[in-house]
């Protein structure tokens, strides 16, 4: 498939079956009948990476939705997509086609500061390894983000949320002194302390030994059960993809149905 042909491909609102088909760009907008969204939806969404002459065609078509306060865990080899995928819910990045929604919002139709906005207040990240500062400490961390996020009164609610991950003793040390588990705690903490409505996580337990993997799995959990938080885990781990209310296959750019 060509740049040109993957960009041009039409779409349709998600639950119509018939009319004619919208451009991305000039969605209209809607009145009192708006559909109930998932939290997340991918309506055939297409990345395509180019070096030159040369396209890798990352997602093909990408179809899949979640609903709100869903823990999904995301399975597939290597290079299928996965963290692709994350990238664009979390506006990192912007599909070559198709559409990303974040409830009943369209991420392409939200200008610059409406994005900043939401990787700030509604998306949070957490990695394999690299989600903190190493230079500051495991509290200021998560004050840093509250801070960017809006919040006030940070230092107090980042030493809160640490206390509730049982990870009191530890705010005033050093990110970089801190252990893998430690630190992936923190960085879960710290959407705690948000109380972030989307959750992505990255193969947050693959560095991890078994004991670390089960806290940081309870902890997901909790950020579900506490604030309602819709989670996408992708992971190459059967135990978390046993903790997970649904498991979700990827090969080659989609979702296998």
């Amino acid at each position: 498939m060509s740049g040109a042909s993957a960009v041009e491909r039409p779409w349709r609102e998600p639950g119509s079956s018939s009319g004619a088909a919208k451009s991305l760009w000039r969605e209209p907008e809607r009145g009192g009948d708006e559909p109930d969204w998932p939290a997340v939806t991918f309506h055939d969404v297409f990345k395509i990476f180019r070096s030159g002459p040369v396209e890798t065609v990352a997602l093909r078509g990408l179809e899949l939705r979640v609903q709100s306060g869903e823990l999904v865990a995301v399975l597939g080899p290597s290079g299928c997509g996965k963290s692709t995928m994350l990238a664009l819910l979390a506006a990192l990045d912007e599909p070559s086609a198709g559409e990303v929604r974040a409830g009943s919002r369209s991420l392409q139709r939200l200008d610059d500061a409406e994005l900043a906005a939401y990787r700030a207040r509604e998306v949070a990240l957490v990695f394999q390894s690299d989600n903190l500062w190493p230079a500051l400490s495991a509290r200021e961390n998560i004050a840093v983000g509250l801070r960017l996020a809006g919040h006030g009164d940070a230092s107090d609610a980042a030493q809160d949320a640490l206390a509730t991950f049982g990870l009191a003793d530890r705010g005033a040390h050093r990110a970089g002194a801190l252990s893998g588990g430690e630190q992936q705690r923190v960085a879960i903490a710290a959407a705690f302390a948000r109380k972030a409505p989307l959750v992505l996580a990255d193969e947050p337990t693959g560095e991890l030994d078994a004991v670390n993997e089960q806290k940081v799995l309870e902890a997901l959990g909790r950020l579900r059960e506490e604030h309602g938080s819709t989670v996408l885990v992708v992971t190459h781990s059967g135990k978390v993809a046993r903790a997970a209310d649904r498991v979700v296959e990827m090969r080659d750019g989609v979702v296998l149905t």
